[in-house]
């Protein structure tokens, strides 16, 4: 059981002051009936929930897989940019991107409200894998290769983790790291003497995004991807 407003406002709907004005409104009905009362309570799963006119459900967690456009940033708002959350729509409070992708990146973007999922991915403990799809500006060397796998110096004195480099072409590459620094693929492919002319992200740790989801597009992930992630 949960209180209506406090659910309300989970969902997006406004602050106590803006939920209280919608429920004294008439404008929700919990199975059939008027709610006039801001704390009565309610199965939040079996009973079924209309808010102006519309029926939502509430759910606790929410976990969203984005297939970021070019132009948009991993953030939860922007003056100035179109952000990751004007992307989806979702009106569920507290939403935000798992990491960040940079303006011009685009890919896999996890967006969620579970912040201990978040930690537990992002954590440098946890060598979480990220798999990139690159291409660049000039081919690798055997030698370059071999500096990637075993782990490459950025920036003249910044040790990276060794990464998982798969050749597709002499311009294009799958690159798998286990660590997020700053624009790290790029200065990588820099200390290659190359330069990044496409980068999109593949996968987080098991979550693979979904080659159905244009740019721009998006899906809630599905129980079985939640479980993976957790684990």
């Amino acid at each position: 059981m949960i209180r209506l407003d406090k659910c309300l406002c989970h969902l997006g709907y406004g602050t106590r002051k803006d939920v209280k004005k919608i429920i004294r409104a008439k404008e929700v009905t919990i199975n059939g009936v008027i709610c006039n009362k801001e704390d009565m309570k309610f199965d939040e799963i079996n009973d079924v929930l209309v808010v102006q006119g519309i029926e939502v459900h509430y759910q606790e967690f929410v976990y969203i897989m984005l297939n970021k456009p070019k132009d948009v940033i991993s953030a939860t708002e922007d003056q100035m940019h179109t952000t990751v959350l004007d992307c989806i729509g979702d009106v569920t409070k507290g939403l935000f991107p798992v990491g960040r992708l940079d303006i011009d990146t685009v890919g896999l973007c996890l967006i969620t409200n579970d912040g201990k999922l978040s930690h537990s991915l992002l954590s440098p403990k946890k060598h979480v894998d990220k798999k990139y799809y690159v291409e660049i500006s000039t081919p690798l060397t055997i030698e370059h290769i071999r500096l990637l796998e075993d782990g490459i110096t950025i920036d003249g004195d910044e040790l990276c983790k060794p990464a998982k480099v798969n050749i597709i072409d002499d311009y294009r590459l799958e690159l798998t790291i286990s660590e997020g620094k700053y624009h790290q693929i790029k200065r990588m492919m820099i200390a290659c003497d190359s330069e990044v002319t496409y980068l999109k992200r593949l996968t987080i740790g098991p979550l693979t995004l979904d080659d159905r989801l244009e740019e721009g597009d998006w899906r809630y992930c599905t129980d079985e991807e939640v479980e993976l992630l957790r684990q």
